[in-house]
């Protein structure tokens, strides 16, 4: 991440050299200038617009995970736009536009609920919230629809411990008809 963030840095102040030599200091200085001033009227203007969005979300009771995303991006770009370069102005700007921002906030937006569902089947699991996914480590036995048949004792089959009874799709469980039960 460091070596990232000097990349960055490095390229950064390559672009305003660049750019200075080009066309002096007083043009970039007012190009510099300029991008802040835009960026800072599409930051209020999108930020009303997102905190609208939010208190809608709460109103109609439904968990705001795309509204919180905006925010969190437009707390970036806000950054973005306040770093002096160009690189940065243009990222912020980027971040400052309404279909962009739909999608990485849709991608963040995404990632909550999934960490937020898995910190409930922590908490339900007796695990720290924040353990990351649940894994259920064991076998799938068949029973044919029938709930209580024997289980087999080879073949790799647990002979005890925990077992959840639900849905488990793509390693998660998602759906259980009780917690664990030990058999």
């Amino acid at each position: 991440m460091f070596a990232l963030l000097l990349v960055a840095v490095g390229v950064e102040i390559a672009t305003l050299v660049a750019v200075t030599v080009n066309l002096g200091f007083l043009p970039t200085l007012g190009l510099l200038i300029l991008g802040g001033v835009a960026g800072s009227f599409l930051l209020r203007r999108e930020g009303a617009r997102s905190m609208a969005a939010f208190n809608e979300a709460l109103r109609n009771r439904r968990e705001p995970h795309e509204e919180v995303a905006d925010g969190v991006l437009l707390v970036a770009a806000g950054l973005l736009i306040v770093l002096p370069g160009f690189i940065s102005d243009v990222a912020g700007l980027l971040l400052l536009l309404p279909p962009v921002r739909r999608a990485v906030g849709a991608r963040i937006a995404r990632r909550s609920r999934e960490r937020a569902a898995n910190a409930v089947l922590n908490q339900r699991f007796g695990r720290p919230p924040g353990a990351g996914n649940v894994v259920v480590d064991g076998v799938i036995i068949d029973l044919g629809g029938q709930r209580g048949a024997p289980r087999p004792r080879s073949g790799g089959a647990p002979l005890g411990g925990n077992a959840i009874e639900g849905v488990v799709l793509d390693s998660r469980v998602v759906d259980g008809d009780s917690g664990p039960t030990t058999r």
